[in-house]
């Protein structure tokens, strides 16, 4: 039992960390300037 509750933990803290690790890549990579969107509401202008 102690040891399942370990093995969660760890597991928890590596989905923590990839997904971290996931947000700062995307966006370090993200272009900058001013992002331009066309949809059904209409144009939206948005700086990065």
């Amino acid at each position: 039992m102690r040891q399942n509750l370990l093995y969660l933990i760890i597991g928890a803290l590596v989905v923590v960390v990839i997904a971290l690790g996931a947000y700062i890549y995307r966006e370090q990579t993200r272009p900058k300037g001013v992002e331009l969107k066309i949809d059904d509401k209409g144009i939206s202008i948005q700086q990065n």
